[in-house]
């Protein structure tokens, strides 16, 4: 068949739907059929998922022109999706295309979801679309038989990439695609994404380092414009002194209002905790909502989920409270209206968010921002710029990730073994890996060998074997079992499955959330308030209670970073607050807050920055105003209080939010020396953050993490999972080791290197301290705390006092200060 004949096939099934084919789907058809590697944009709801499959479908009929007939058994593409939840949606498009051109293709869902019977049969028949996770392909390449299951493979599509882009799965991608490159000379790569600044290293990362392959690919950009309306949730009076501690809920009666006003909504919100809060206030307000309200986050049973999701569809939900579950790809046609609740902290989650409603090409997203406190209102001025000049952040990829290759080894030693010699230039052609050396390679080759030179003596890390040809295999089934079983690099706290006594599955929850419980404690789970009976293996068994008061589950490492992008774009919203020149509903909302700011200090402009100064009965405080994010700001206060102790011995309490830090001591002291001794200065950084971060505990943690992923501790069979504290234990102890024994150890380097690129932000640091020094530093010594510092004093009397405490405190102290 030639190429006119092929496309009128696609979109002679398009017409039956009622839809007309786009430039950028055709000139993915056209690229794909003529043999190319490449990366597709496309905004959220423009038909990405047709571009690519229909390119598989049309090359296939190219090869098969009687394609009617059934065809040759085996996979013929992989399609990996990073959520569990996009799979079925996936799935469902590609069968109603493959069913209306009347091609017998088969389509088949592999994760964490698929049950064992459907897994044995797809090992003795594999479908041919296989929609599938990084961690299940991975699974597959350590089958015995994982060559004879790719052999024919044609295509692998990665969708979504920007969110794999930048994290160690990411990293995991890469190696898989090295190894199905290897394995298929005519297979094509082929990535989607929507929202990334980076377009380009996107597209070199996905591919490689190999200059031939890179030569041979494209990119395709869907110029279509997705038009996006923000509307921002403005309450009827504002707080002189905002904080954020009522989590938004004070604007329920207004979300009810929009949720009554719509066919459907989602409310998305940026933590577990928060989700589970905003739903239980929904059900305890307007219990006429129930059965038209759902939740959805990812510990929830999978059974819920999916019965939320087809809701959806459906319609038979008016609303659902969700997090980033609900992010990416799930089409869901019939949704009008989608709520954020807080900032988002990123233009590309917001966008993306924003994406879930007018799921259609053409049609037009609605979102409404609601801020949980008044000084969000300026986030959600600068997300409304950002959206009408789509600018979007980076994802930096991952660089010489040796755990997450150590464990790639041993995936290819249990699955029948490797030679070196083939593998190494594989695994050198990946972005990740472009840059190792052949001294680290044959350090990683002899870590899975023999452990490394200070943990020779001890068996258990003896996992890979050599034989006399030179190929290295694993024989040992319990050695094969624990890798399989632990395979992966998602790292989290140990989970705890929720049941009823009588046996009902609810959900999971953190290890670190049920130690804390009493039998008879209260809390809330999947939109159930549950009383804690007992805590057996790893199975927390309770029965449902009455009682109004409860616990809200929550879950660690849930607060987002502000992103660099959307921290500059607040740094120019400020001018414009501060000179009034914009009169949106926003900037008249903060009239008085701004008023208030500019009478008792300043609103600093984007080449000002601002510190204040002021007494209380805490003691004396400094808040500095950088705009950065809480990780950038977290490090900031660590060194200047660090490199001001130098000066002067004085012991600093540090706070920090979104929008700046505080530094509060006991003792006054002079912000005028500081100034004077350029302690805000990017020099000795490294140096200094290693003094002020305790770095080596931060690394330490982080080695956790790296241990488990390379295989250095075995965190646990199913329903008999190690405890986190004794992970850490056992970590701590091989890093202590490592650190007196083995200082240049690869995975211990490793552990210092993502702690200062990943956890501390060290070059968004270096470059916020190099931008201060350009700007003009306004000090202003205040009476008390001024609005935009009140944010942040709160947030440390939060770690101390129960939200009921809290509340009390707070409202006295605003009192006090108005």
């Amino acid at each position: 068949m030639n190429r006119k004949e092929l496309f009128h096939i696609a979109e002679d099934y398009f017409h039956q739907q009622g839809w007309d084919a786009f430039p950028f789907q055709k000139k993915t058809w056209d690229a794909f059929l003529s043999g190319k590697h490449g990366l597709l944009n496309a905004p959220t709801g423009s038909g990405k998922t047709y571009a690519l499959w229909v390119a598989v479908v049309l090359d296939y009929i190219k090869k098969n022109p009687d394609y009617k007939k059934k065809p040759k058994k085996g996979l013929k593409a992989i399609w990996i999706t990073p959520l569990r939840s996009l799979s079925q949606e996936i799935a469902q498009a590609s069968q109603r295309f493959v069913d209306g051109i009347d091609l017998p293709f088969t389509v088949g869902i592999r994760s964490g979801d698929t049950t064992t019977k459907e897994r044995t049969a797809q090992r003795k028949s594999m479908p041919d679309l296989l929609i599938t996770t990084p961690e299940s392909l991975h699974l597959l390449l350590g089958s015995k038989d994982h060559a004879k299951i790719f052999k024919d493979c044609q295509a692998i599509i990665i969708d979504e990439w920007h969110e794999l882009l930048g994290t160690k799965r990411g990293v995991q991608m890469e190696l898989g695609i090295s190894r199905l490159l290897g394995l298929s000379k005519s297979i094509r790569v082929w990535g989607i994404s929507a929202t990334i600044g980076n377009l380009e290293q996107a597209r070199e990362v996905l591919l490689g380092v190999d200059e031939t392959r890179f030569r041979e690919s494209v990119l395709i950009k869907a110029n279509i414009k997705k038009d996006i309306k923000v509307q921002p949730i403005i309450p009827e009076s504002m707080d002189k002194f905002p904080w954020r501690g009522h989590l938004g809920l004070h604007l329920l009666k207004e979300v009810v209002a929009i949720i009554n006003s719509s066919r459907s909504t989602l409310i998305f919100t940026n933590t577990r905790a928060q989700c589970e809060l905003w739903f239980q206030s929904l059900m305890t307000q307007y219990p006429e909502f129930a059965g038209e309200v759902a939740m959805h986050h990812g510990s929830i049973n999978k059974e819920t989920r999916i019965w939320v999701e087809n809701a959806i569809r459906n319609e038979s939900l008016k609303a659902c409270v969700c997090t980033s579950s609900l992010d990416l790809g799930v089409d869901f046609a019939p949704v009008e209206t989608i709520i954020q609740v807080g900032g988002p902290k990123g233009v590309a989650r917001f966008l993306q968010r924003a994406g879930r409603s007018g799921h259609r090409p053409g049609e037009t997203s609605v979102i409404h921002f609601l801020p949980t406190h008044a000084l969000e209102l300026i986030e959600a001025s600068a997300l409304q710029k950002a959206v009408a000049t789509q600018a979007v952040e980076d994802r930096l990829p991952y660089i010489l990730c040796y755990d997450v290759l150590i464990q790639y080894l041993c995936t290819l030693a249990v699955s029948g073994g490797f030679y070196p010699d083939e593998i190494y230039p594989e695994v050198k052609n990946t972005f990740c890996y472009a840059a190792i050396t052949e001294d680290e390679w044959k350090w990683c080759l002899d870590f899975i060998v023999y452990g490394s030179s200070s943990l020779q003596s001890y068996d258990e890390y003896k996992k890979v074997k050599i034989d006399d040809t030179g190929r290295y295999f694993i024989d040992d089934r319990k050695v094969a079992m624990r890798h399989r079983l632990q395979m992966g690099t998602i790292v989290t706290g140990t989970t705890v499955t929720v049941k009823f006594v009588s046996g009902g599955y609810i959900g999971s929850i953190e290890e670190y959330f049920v130690s804390k419980l009493s039998r008879g404690d209260v809390f809330v789970l999947g939109g159930r308030t549950l009383e804690f009976v007992r805590l057996k293996g790893m199975v927390a068994q309770v029965r449902l209670s009455s009682k109004k008061r409860a616990r809200v589950s929550n879950w660690q490492g849930s607060r987002l970073p502000l992103s660099a992008q959307l921290g500059e774009l607040l740094r120019d919203e400020m001018e414009n607050f501060q000179t009034g020149k914009k009169r949106t509903p926003e900037v008249k909302a903060l009239k008085d807050i701004i008023k208030r700011q500019q009478r008792e200090s300043i609103v600093p402009q984007k080449n000002e920055f601002l510190i204040e100064t002021f007494k209380t009965r805490e003691g004396y405080h400094a808040v500095f105003y950088p705009f950065e994010g809480r990780f950038v700001h977290e490090a900031m206060a660590g060194i200047i209080a660090y490199r001001a102790s130098l000066l002067k011995p004085i012991t600093f309490s540090l706070a920090f939010n979104d929008y700046g830090f505080e530094i509060l001591s006991d003792l006054e002291f002079d912000m005028q020396e500081i100034l004077d001794n350029d302690l805000l200065t990017p020099d000795m950084l490294s140096q200094d953050l290693q003094a002020s971060m305790n770095a080596t505990e931060m690394a330490r943690r982080k080695f956790r993490d790296i241990a488990v992923i390379s295989g250095l501790v075995f965190s646990g069979y199913p329903n008999k999972l190690i405890k986190t504290k004794h992970l850490q234990n056992s970590s701590q102890l091989l890093f202590e080791v490592f650190r007196d024994n083995e200082p240049d150890n690869l995975l211990f380097r490793q552990a210092y290197t993502e702690t200062f690129e990943n956890a501390i932000e060290e070059y968004r640091l270096r470059e916020a301290l190099e931008r201060i020094q350009q700007q003009e530093i306004i000090w202003k010594a205040c009476e008390k705390p001024t609005p935009f510092s009140f944010p942040i004093i709160t947030d440390r009397l939060r770690e101390k006092l129960s939200s009921e405490k809290l509340a009390d405190r707070i409202k006295r102290m605003q009192l006090k200060w108005e």
